[in-house]
């Protein structure tokens, strides 16, 4: 059981390292964002609450939210996928 968990948290990580490594901008294609599962100072944009990537002062957040590979925010525990903007 205890593999499993740190298995688990080495994957999301991951998935949060090649999300932060890609600019926060306009979404990308195959990604989506994934809200209240970024950790403390690794969000990819600003919220209601600041106005920029990494400012985030909390882990899992309701607001925050990281860049995912599509299919994978529904998989995490907690992620929620942000809607987008309407026009």
């Amino acid at each position: 059981m205890k593999d499993n968990k740190l298995l688990m948290t080495a994957a999301l990580a991951g998935i949060l390292a090649l999300a932060g490594a890609q600019s926060a901008g306009a979404a990308k294609p195959g990604f989506e964002k994934c809200m209240g599962i970024a950790k403390a100072g690794m969000n990819d944009c600003g919220t209601s609450l600041h106005s920029c990537a990494g400012q985030a002062t909390a882990d899992n957040h309701a607001e925050e939210w990281v860049y995912v590979p599509d299919g994978t925010c529904n998989k995490i525990a907690g992620g929620t996928i942000k809607a987008a903007k309407k026009s």
